[in-house]
């Protein structure tokens, strides 16, 4: 017998390191020969710890599972919810990125390259660069971090910059409230995120690569270095790559927690030891990034899309999708909702039926009020917009942001007067100061919404002017994105502004 306990972050806060250990005793108490595997987690957060049964091949889910559930669960007692693949949260997804994610421990590698793993890489090996960086920009992969931008272009730049000394960063500063799948990759498949960074080094010739993690990520952080140890001893890093010529080192850098050091520039800043704000552009990072150098820095799930794109071929991803929005996009679900976690799926689907046939609603059993997509600077959309697809151009279309994929689900008790004024304060708090727009606009833009809560309705058209100067002035997404969620807000919901609905069409 195989008992498979997650190790994910999100099932050790509901208690699977406890259900581990009591499976592990009442297993001995029972004289039973049991193997306790730690594995990532499935993505069904509601039904974590979720414990599965092997025999004979063959996997049995149980969930959520209570350390006095071990003896009941051992002896067949307590009550299935079928194998994970037949559960309909799961059974309708489309799974490229996690396809592995919770089958196996995440520091095996012997298991890894059993499920497929290395062929991605395998296959890089054989070709030459610019036949990698054709295959990713025909693949139609653009950035998961949030801008969306083709990563074969990004790519062939650094390939062809000049310069020698070339690096791939990956950004897994994972800041936006709502978001975990960076997370939940790093901790559940770190092989996964490694292969594709060697990728990215053979295709644009860099032989060093750094993982940024946010100081808030400690199981993250722990997973990726032992699994860099081990990819090392392994022949998955180092000078012969999988016994070739080519050559990649790999190393995790420890953020310091500031939020706009999720911005690429950001970030290179806080590699180099100094303060973490944001550079003016040009330069580009791939031209002239990390200490000068042409550098690569891509999020994590852009990362870990590659090693299916080179084993299974750039048709086989781009076939998935909407318009220009191609491949897989895992959501994230998160606030008050009945079915929270991770779904993979091909771009496409409309809001709704993210929201209330894969979510399930609220956890409250209340009527949505509305969603936020893209994390703490996106849009609110309400029920009348959920027919929108979830694609990059059709939420740009509809006045959001796509962003990480996030979706924070509020009911109608939802005040969204003062989740405007969160969403400014945030921006405020966060401003790394570097540019005026931002650090001082955020702050006058708490105060005009302040004024607006407390009735003074001439202050609109001045939260407005303010917006568009942030959204137009700013250097970075931080300044830029604040008033998305400020302007959704007063314009849809204009009643928790204290706002008559006559002000709606003021306000649009």
């Amino acid at each position: 017998m195989r008992v498979h306990v997650p190790r994910d972050a999100a099932a050790r806060a509901l208690g699977a390191d406890d259900v581990a250990r009591a499976l592990a005793a009442e297993a001995e108490r029972m004289g039973l020969r049991a193997e306790i595997v730690r594995t990532g987690s499935r993505g069904m957060i509601w039904l974590e710890p979720l414990v599965e049964i092997e025999r004979d091949g063959t996997r049995i889910a149980y969930g959520p599972v209570r350390p006095e559930d071990a003896r009941a669960l051992l002896s067949g007692r307590m009550e299935a919810l079928g194998r994970v693949e037949d559960i309909p949260f799961f059974a309708r997804q489309t799974r490229l990125t996690f396809a592995r994610v919770g089958l196996n421990d995440p520091l095996d590698l012997a298991a890894y390259g059993a499920t497929g793993g290395l062929a991605g890489l395998a296959a890089a090996l054989a070709l030459k660069p610019e036949a990698i960086v054709e295959a990713v920009r025909d693949s139609g992969l653009r950035g998961r971090g949030g801008a969306g931008f083709p990563a074969g272009i990004k790519w062939e730049t650094v390939r062809t910059a000049p310069g020698a000394g070339k690096v791939i960063v990956c950004n897994a500063d994972e800041g936006d409230s709502g978001s975990f799948a960076d997370r939940m990759l790093m901790e559940g498949d770190p092989f996964l995120l490694i292969e594709g960074m060697a990728i990215a080094g053979i295709a644009t010739g860099a032989e060093r690569g750094i993982v940024y993690i946010r100081s808030e990520y400690p199981d993250a952080i722990a997973t990726m270095q032992a699994a860099i140890a081990r990819a090392e001893s392994g022949g998955l890093l180092g000078p012969r790559l999988l016994g070739s010529g080519r050559s990649f080192g790999l190393e995790v850098r420890v953020g310091a927690g500031s939020y706009v050091c999720g911005e690429e520039t950001a970030l290179l800043n806080s590699l180099e030891g100094k303060r973490g704000i944001v550079r003016a552009k040009p330069p580009l990072p791939a031209l002239s990034g990390l200490f000068g150098r042409p550098t690569l820095v891509h999020n994590v799930l852009t990362l870990a899309a590659v090693p299916f794109i080179l084993a299974e071929g750039a048709a086989a991803y781009a076939r998935h999708g909407l318009g220009r929005s191609r491949g897989t996009i895992p959501v994230q679900l998160a606030g008050c909702v009945a079915r929270g976690g991770l779904f993979e799926t091909g771009m496409g689907l409309s809001l709704g039926t993210l929201v209330d046939d894969i979510a399930g609603g609220t956890a409250t059993g209340r009527p949505v009020k509305a969603v936020q997509v893209g994390g703490p600077l996106g849009a609110y959309f309400g029920p009348e917009h959920f027919d929108t697809p979830f694609g990059y151009e059709e939420m740009d279309g509809a006045g959001g942001i796509l962003g990480h994929a996030g979706i924070t689900i509020f009911d109608d008790s939802a005040d969204m007067g003062r989740l405007a004024r969160f969403a400014m304060e945030f921006c405020a708090l966060e401003s790394c100061g570097k540019c005026t727009p931002c650090r001082i606009g955020a702050v006058r833009g708490v105060e005009t919404i302040e004024r607006i809560l407390e009735g003074d309705a001439t202050a609109v058209p001045l939260l407005e002017e303010l917006c568009d100067t942030m959204r137009d002035g700013s250097l970075c997404a931080l300044g830029g994105f604040a008033p998305y969620p400020v302007l959704s807000a007063l314009r849809g919901w204009p009643g928790d502004f204290g706002l008559p609905p006559a002000n709606r069409q003021a306000a649009e």
